[in-house]
């Protein structure tokens, strides 16, 4: 048999029927039809059927073995077509059988239904998993993206250049990877978070524009849109306003989602929201647009209520058209769902016809109260009203927030056939820990702060950055700022969260060691590349667009990561490892 040369299956059609082909692949299912064998073969590009009148060719064939067969194309009875196949008209009519690989253990999930199969299951067997068709899709769909984002990069005049994935530790945020010296005993190198300092270093260097399709690694809990380590596309520019980028954000977002989604996309330029105002019209950074509902304050308008939640506290409220007449089941659940996110519970009135009030809070409420939140907030008959107050604005911002997601959801407020794009800028530069009770960075510590040579005449929280973050469908799809090339004002926020003079220049060595050569203005962003797979492929966790990531606590168990290792290289690495009893 011609070992060299095999067609693919999505070659094969009609204008090729009574021709001798060699298709190779594995052995997707083997069915008996009365005394009939047939089996379906399934390479990279599809399935085909195939029939022997060998009586024993397919028989004791074990299904995922790999397998040549040869033999004459032909068309299917017209009773027998099956239009799930690109294959479905044709059949092969085998006179020849190769086995290359036995299966020859018992599958732990059928191939073709795995996308259902326990996730733990999935991935620890992931190499059977991506043999499924729509999880390879996903793959092959990554590719083109991929393959499309370098080309764009490269149209606009980028560089592409790979920067170092052993650094130094930095306290960036999050948590660091750190990688044991064998040669420098003691010493530790740790993987990047991103590739922050090295692309500032590469605009000290002279370089106009950058990008590359970096790895970046946190030490951080997993969730759904977060794992352990992921790609973005980073880039920055040399002398650029913070509007050029965005609008290099824009085109790339627009051009990306209208090639590879039939969905409405947001066209250029994309609504841009302050971060204050994302905070308060929508109680999060990253507002899904799609969602109508819109937060409102009624803290002025209930300032003198007698109704004890609201006592000095920030009042929010979501008024919801037309639901009145919904069920007290329905408002249960509301009611039920507040407390799972830690809530107290949540009121709500519903406004009735005659322009009252129903509902347990309108006892407290005054006539002119009444009168004023109909007034204030355009309510109409059969609208409801729902309540969110706290004495900490930052958490009934959240819950507020949380809440109209799930109203959002409950109503069925969000269209599926959208990728609605935004921009949120002007973050806040430092924010207050009230358990530490200090500031810290609010978001990158090397952004270009606005107007900060005055911020001594400013509460610190005043001060504004000029970062931006560009958010679809209620996820972050990218981060990025003007970064603050100034010596001096550097030196100033970092002492603004508790560093000193000497432990700056030692914990930044090289960014500020490098600025004193000469620092050009310079700005940039890193795009989430497995966030943008994830939306296109309409998956709810980021795990699905990985090809080998790890399950949700952290752990590989195919490769059997993280694992112990050897007497002999701990002595290698100069390490003790502490025994099981000590961490308790």
């Amino acid at each position: 048999m011609n070992k060299y040369y095999t067609h693919k299956i999505v070659e094969l059609s009609s204008e090729m029927l009574g021709k001798e082909v060699i298709v190779s692949g594995w052995i997707e299912n083997i069915r008996d039809h009365g005394g009939v064998l047939f089996l379906d073969i399934r390479d990279t590009t599809g399935t085909l059927q195939t029939v022997s009148n060998d009586d024993n060719l397919f028989k004791g064939l074990a299904k995922e073995s790999v397998i040549t067969l040869k033999g004459v194309l032909r068309e299917r009875s017209i009773d027998t077509y099956n239009p799930r196949l690109e294959t479905g008209k044709i059949e092969l009519l085998v006179n020849k059988l190769e086995i290359l690989s036995t299966s020859l253990h018992e599958l732990p999930f059928e191939i073709i239904t795995s996308k259902n199969v326990n996730e733990e299951v999935r991935l620890k067997y992931r190499y059977l998993d991506l043999r499924n068709k729509k999880v390879k899709e996903i793959f092959l769909l990554r590719s083109d993206v991929l393959h499309f984002l370098r080309n764009k990069m490269y149209d606009l005049g980028f560089t592409e250049v790979q920067t170092p994935i052993l650094t130094a530790s930095s306290p960036e945020g999050a948590r660091d990877f750190v990688v044991p010296s064998r040669k420098f005993k003691g010493k530790f190198y740790a993987l990047p978070q991103a590739p922050q300092i090295y692309k500032e270093l590469l605009m000290v260097g002279g370089f106009d524009k950058y990008f590359q399709v970096a790895p970046c690694f946190r030490d951080e809990d997993t969730r759904r849109d977060r794992t352990l380590e992921f790609y973005q596309l980073d880039m920055e520019m040399n002398f650029v306003t913070e509007e050029e980028v965005l609008k290099i954000g824009e085109q790339i977002f627009y051009e990306v989602f209208s090639q590879f989604s039939d969905k409405i996309v947001s066209k250029p330029p994309f609504k841009k929201i302050s971060y204050i105002e994302a905070m308060d019209k929508y109680g999060t950074d990253k507002p899904d647009l799609r969602n109508p509902l819109v937060i409102k304050d009624a803290t002025e308008v209930l300032k003198n209520s007698t109704f004890n939640p609201f006592k000095k506290s920030a009042i929010k409220v979501i008024v919801v058209e037309d639901i009145g007449n919904k069920p007290n089941s329905w408002f249960n659940e509301i009611v039920d769902y507040a407390s799972s996110i830690g809530m107290p519970g949540i009121g709500y009135l519903t406004l009735l016809e005659d322009k009252t009030f129903k509902g347990p809070i309108d006892k407290f409420l005054s006539d002119t109260e009444r009168e004023n939140l109909i007034k204030k907030f355009n309510m109409k008959a059969n609208s409801v009203m729902f309540f969110i107050a706290n004495r900490n604005l930052k958490i009934a911002r959240k819950q507020a927030g949380l809440i109209r997601i799930e109203l959002g959801k409950k109503l069925n407020l969000l269209d599926e056939n959208k990728l609605e794009l935004c921009i949120i800028n002007d973050f806040p530069m430092f924010e207050y820990d009230e358990q530490t009770k200090k500031y810290e960075f609010a978001h990158n510590p090397f952004s270009l702060p606005h107007d900060f040579a005055d911020y001594k005449n400013k509460e610190v929280t005043d001060i504004l950055a000029y970062q931006y973050d560009f958010v679809c469908n209620g996820y972050e799809m990218s981060s990025g700022a003007i970064r603050n090339h100034n010596l001096s004002t550097l030196k100033e926020g970092f002492k603004i969260v508790g560093y000193k003079s000497d432990e700056i220049e030692e914990k930044f060595k090289s960014i500020f060691t490098a600025f004193k050569y000469g620092c050009p203005p310079h700005g940039g962003m890193a795009i989430g590349i497995d966030r943008i797979i994830m939306l296109l492929k309409n998956e709810q966790n980021l795990r699905e667009v990985q090809a080998f990531p790890t399950n949700a606590q952290g752990e590989d168990q195919m490769m059997g990561s993280p694992s112990y290792l050897t007497k002999e290289q701990l002595d290698e690495l100069n390490l003790i490892v502490r025994k099981e009893k000590e961490y308790e």
